[in-house]
Order: structure tokens, then sequence, then C-alpha cells
């Protein structure tokens, strides 16, 4: 910074030539040497946004930081907390987005678009969204197939694979089905992939009661919400890191989902996490 420069180098050489090889005008110079010079009334402050956003490991934008401030106590506004961010150089990475593809044409049955993108609902259990996801690590392809409550936008269950098989999507709908209390049969909506077509994934959905849902072809906003959650996952964890092995994949993956459900901050939650949302509504 010209100034902290200025004002080191003016002990020992003439002030004005200081100022004239900086660029500064000398009322310019006074005004920000005083400014320097006087304590920053949001030193504590910004130890806070610090904490906080290294607790998040660097996840958090401004919004989220600001909503954790707020849980704290602090009574500051959200463009203080944008102001101090930029300052401090605490920058939460934009996502990238790229999108697998599991549709292979019509290879059984395609079912109606039940959800109609209606993804609020007033309990849990009621409405379920799917999807998978593909992650290249160490020239190697992996496979994630996780299960959605639109409730909460809680994880119910998740798989992960070296192929993108029929039994690997039906391995997380199975122990999503697990955790089902008696008489619950919520709606399960997906693409129209190979592996939600075939009549073994069909089969677990109508033994269970289960209706199914799928999105219109070419109509990804048909599932915005597990998108969504495919796009948080990837700017947030993985491309955060380099991945050697699975093995390392797995663990980051594992803690990621359990930091999402229990611990994360969703904005549309109220800010809260998708457990700390569900167990205030059902206390309500």
């Amino acid at each position: 910074m010209k100034v902290s420069a200025v004002i080191a180098l003016k002990a020992s050489h003439s002030l004005p030539l200081l100022l004239q090889a900086a660029g500064l005008p000398r009322s310019t110079f006074f005004h920000r040497q005083a400014a320097l010079q006087t304590p920053d009334r949001h030193a504590e402050l910004r130890a806070q946004i610090h904490e906080a956003f290294i607790q998040a490991k660097g996840r958090y934008g401004h919004r989220r930081i600001h909503a954790v401030l707020k849980r704290q106590g602090w009574q500051v506004a959200r463009k203080t907390v944008l102001k101090l961010m930029r300052e401090e150089n605490l920058v939460c990475k934009v996502r990238t987005r790229s999108k697998y593809s599991s549709y292979k044409g019509k290879v059984g049955k395609i079912a109606d678009n039940l959800l109609k993108r209606e993804f609020d609902t007033d309990a849990p259990n009621t409405k379920w969204v799917t999807d998978v996801t593909e992650f290249k690590i160490a020239e190697r392809k992996v496979y994630l197939s996780p299960v959605l409550d639109l409730f909460d936008r809680s994880i119910v269950s998740y798989s992960v694979s070296e192929s993108p098989t029929v039994a690997f999507t039906t391995e997380s709908l199975i122990e999503a089905i697990g955790t089902l209390a008696p008489g619950e049969a919520p709606m399960v909506h997906s693409d129209q992939g190979f592996q939600y077509q075939h009549s073994s994934w069909q089969k677990l959905l109508s033994d269970a009661k289960m209706a199914q849902s799928m999105s219109r072809k070419g109509n990804c906003l048909d599932n915005s919400v597990m998108e969504n959650f495919f796009g948080h996952l990837k700017e947030e964890m993985f491309h955060r890191q380099k991945f050697t092995g699975i093995d390392g994949f797995r663990t980051e993956l594992d803690d990621y989902i359990h930091w999402y459900n229990n611990d994360r901050i969703s904005l549309t939650l109220q800010c809260l996490s998708p457990m700390e949302y569900r167990a205030q509504a059902l206390a309500a």
C-alpha cells in the first residue's frame, strides 16, 4: 500500500518527494494515515468472521457467515459482513457445473411427473428425490446415489459405486426405505435414468406402496433440489481438494454428508441445518 510505504520512509526522506513519487496528494496521504492510526472498531468482529469461515472450512459465503454471527448474538448488517470478508480476502468458491446423464432412452416404464416442481412439503417422508452424479478420481469414475427428503433437504441415505448400475441405485433406496416408520410411503422422484426405469427399482417402490415420479425429458429443473445438493457437494467438498484414491474420497464424503445434515446452515430452512429444522418443526 502506497500510504504505508510513505509512512515507513518519511523519517529518512523528504515527504514532498515521497508523495510526488507515490502520486499521492498531500491531503489524501494525511487522511489515510489518520485512518491507519485509528483503532479498528471491527477487530473483534473480524476475528469472529475468520473463526466462522474456518469452522465451515471456507464453504460459507457472506450470507451464511452473517447467519452464524446472528446465532451468536451479533447485531451486524449483512453488507458489513460482506465488506469485511472482502477486506480479509475470505472468498467462498463459486460452484462449477458438470452433469452426469443416466438417460439411455426408453428402456423400461416411464413414470408421470407427479411432483410437478412442488418441492415443499409439511411433513417428513412424504416426498423424496434422488439422482446419480459422477466424480473423477485418479483417472477413475465414482458415482453417488443419494435419497433426499424434501421436507428438510436432509440426505436420508446414499450409496457409492465405481459403476452406475441398477444395484447401486437400489442400494440407497433399500436403505432409505428401511428408515421409514409403519404407514410412511413417500413419493420418490427422479429423472428418466435407466436405473429408475428398471423393473427391480419399480418393484421396490410398488412393494413399499410408494408412488414413482419422473422428471420430463430434458427438464433438469424438475429435480432442481437434488441438482442443488450436487452443486453444493462439489463446490464445498470435492473441488476444494485433490483426491488420490477412492478411500480418501469416501471418508471426506461421509464427513461432508454428516456435516450437511447436522451442521450446515440452509438459508431456505430459516438458517438452520436439516436436522435442526426437523427437530424444531416436530417439537412445535
